[in-house]
């Protein structure tokens, strides 16, 4: 199988959002031609002055493109773009490679897969670690799932926005590593904010005691930087706290298919929703504020909080 090639495959990219964005800017700094589709226009636009193009439709990006990309926050928009009344399989070329990069439920991804195969072509769910800093750098690691064959052949698609991609087995496998990766993301900032909590309640300084986490074995690297911008209270999205809420939901549809028990998850969430309803939109790190708040904390003071407005 001939491997995908800047110079001869064309790129379309669907979802220009918070992680779309950057990879498909590291797509065209490694020399790939891309088009570019979002609901929101201006957001494509963004790309052309990294060299990207902009598709009017669905249908007008999947007909002129080798290799399509989709980068979406849900379940049901991904299956609005495969599966709607702008379908992206229905105008593919024969032969050609979609890639889901979106965190999705893994049956999702494997309906993809089938709905991929009658139209001939083939559908790998390529699901990501990393947040928006991670993206920007080229850092990510990957997961994929599907034909082994075809995701070798992608490979320099992978090398150009990620450190690290691993084949995990067939359809659907790609997106249940990622919800596996992202039990401990989240199960582990629900862990630092409670003990967060319980060390201010117990008198420590908030940022000596946020300072000295950071530098400690137990925290895990995606968290140390969570810490160092709790520290100037900044709760700006890197990765969105909806999403995270959204994605506790998939790991547990997903552990009650498959009979496992998640208790940490479970309470997690609950701490996570909670958070949600504030309506701005936040970091996932937020859940401090709110085990602070259960702890009749005032950690914050009256320093402003750094947030994005609501979507």
């Amino acid at each position: 199988m001939n491997p995908i090639t800047p110079g001869k495959d064309k790129l379309g990219f669907i979802g220009i959002g918070y992680m779309g964005r950057p990879i498909a800017q590291r797509l065209l700094q490694a020399g790939f031609q891309l088009t570019a589709y979002d609901r929101d226009s201006s957001k494509a636009r963004e790309l052309i002055q990294y060299g990207g193009a902009v598709a009017g439709s669905i249908c007008e990006l999947s007909s002129g493109c080798d290799v399509l990309l989709t980068c979406l926050p849900n379940d049901e928009a991904v299956m609005s773009v495969f599966n709607g009344a702008d379908d992206a399989f229905a105008s593919a070329q024969r032969g050609a490679l979609f890639i889901d990069m979106s965190t999705v439920y893994p049956e999702t991804s494997r309906r993809l897969a089938q709905l991929g195969a009658k139209s001939g072509v083939d559908v790998l769910d390529v699901t990501m670690s990393g947040s928006i800093p991670v993206a920007e750098q080229g850092a990510l690691v990957l997961f994929g799932g599907g034909d082994r064959a075809r995701f070798d052949a992608a490979e320099s698609i992978f090398r150009a926005i990620a450190r690290k991609h691993f084949y995990v087995g067939p359809s659907g496998s790609g997106a249940t590593m990622k919800l596996v990766v992202n039990s401990l993301l989240g199960i582990g900032m629900q862990a630092i904010a409670e003990a967060v909590a319980l060390g201010e309640k117990a008198g420590l300084d908030r940022n000596r005691l946020l300072d000295v986490l950071s530098q400690t074995a137990v925290v895990a690297p995606a968290h140390v930087g969570k810490l160092q911008r709790l520290m100037n209270n900044d709760y700006s999205p890197q990765f969105p706290l909806r999403l995270m809420n959204k994605d506790f939901g998939l790991i547990l549809k997903l552990a009650a298919a498959v009979g496992a028990q998640m208790p940490a998850a479970r309470a997690a969430l609950e701490v996570n929703a909670a958070q949600v309803t504030r309506g701005n939109e936040q970091d996932f790190s937020a859940v401090i504020l709110q085990m602070e708040k259960q702890a009749h904390l005032n950690a914050a003071g009256d320093e402003p909080i750094r947030i994005a407005a609501g979507q």
